[in-house]
């Protein structure tokens, strides 16, 4: 069994986002992780049934994401519907939008949580308008609603995300845990390319978990993800495949050859996501 905690469906809302609809860009940016899997490029749910269940993943985290784009948004409502839908293969994040005040954010948190029943809050601090820091004060007021709510904190933290390196440095994160340490913090991208920089603060914060998705398989620095899972990241390191952005059955396949311990790729694919979701088998 395997979790994918990273998903995209070509569904609803998700099938007009840019991921989709601009695969020459999508493609330019992440090429390394391979061409755009046949489900993504036809946007076909069908056809992605049949991967997810050739890849092995039985479980899907679907994000939503609200950003001052349109075209890199979709909308909280689709995603608790498809959570739905789907009758238990899905779970589901909804995004905050960066552009709106705290206060409206707050209450979007309470409808995300409570009125949805997702699991927990999306944000992409390096997207903007406004280019904002993970730690930015203007985001304590929601991190605080998350955590009295227990919902999950999801953040994509990188290199390609905000005007300068400086957007995916790893302390960022780091203030942002030992503020909140009841909050479970969940980066996906795992703060590449600070990749040795990500771990150690992962080591120190023990509400973080590291979800290397694309950057986990060949990317430089890649290895540093594989040594920590195998030593004091052995519960908090996530698979995920950043669904459309990579294939699927490839991501999951490229992630078993890695020289994870046996006992820790069972935790790493599923266990501690399922922990984490609070699922059973």
């Amino acid at each position: 069994m395997i979790i994918d905690f990273r998903m995209r469906p070509p569904l609803k809302s998700f099938r007009s986002m840019s991921i989709y609809t601009e695969t020459e860009w999508v493609e330019g940016l992440f090429g390394f992780c391979g061409a755009l899997p046949p489900s993504a490029r036809k946007r076909s749910m069908p056809m992605l049934k049949k991967e997810l269940k050739q890849a092995g993943i039985t479980h899907g985290v679907i994000w939503g994401r609200v950003v001052a784009d349109p075209k890199q948004s979709v909308d909280s409502q689709d995603v608790a519907d498809l959570v739905d839908e789907y009758d238990g293969f899905f779970s589901g994040f909804g995004g905050i939008c960066l552009q709106n005040a705290p206060t409206e954010n707050v209450k979007e948190v309470d409808r995300i949580l409570v009125d949805l029943k997702l699991k927990g809050i999306t944000l992409e601090p390096g997207f903007g308008p406004p280019l904002i820091k993970a730690d930015d004060r203007r985001l304590y007021p929601v991190y605080e609603r998350c955590q009295e709510l227990g919902g999950i904190l999801a953040m994509t933290v990188s290199g390609v995300a905000g005007a300068d390196i400086d957007y995916s440095h790893p302390s960022t994160i780091d203030r942002v845990a030992g503020d909140f340490p009841d909050l479970k913090i969940v980066v996906s991208h795992a703060c590449w390319p600070w990749t040795t920089l990500a771990c150690g603060v992962a080591h120190h914060r023990p509400n973080l978990y590291l979800m290397p998705d694309l950057y986990g398989m060949n990317a430089p620095g890649y290895m540093h993800y594989v040594e920590a899972a195998n030593s004091f990241l052995c519960e908090r390191m996530i698979f995920a495949t950043a669904y459309p952005l990579s294939d699927v059955v490839k991501t999951a396949a490229a992630y078993q050859e890695l020289p994870f311990r046996e006992d820790v790729l069972e935790g790493f694919l599923y266990g501690n996501a399922a922990r984490l979701l609070g699922l059973s088998d």
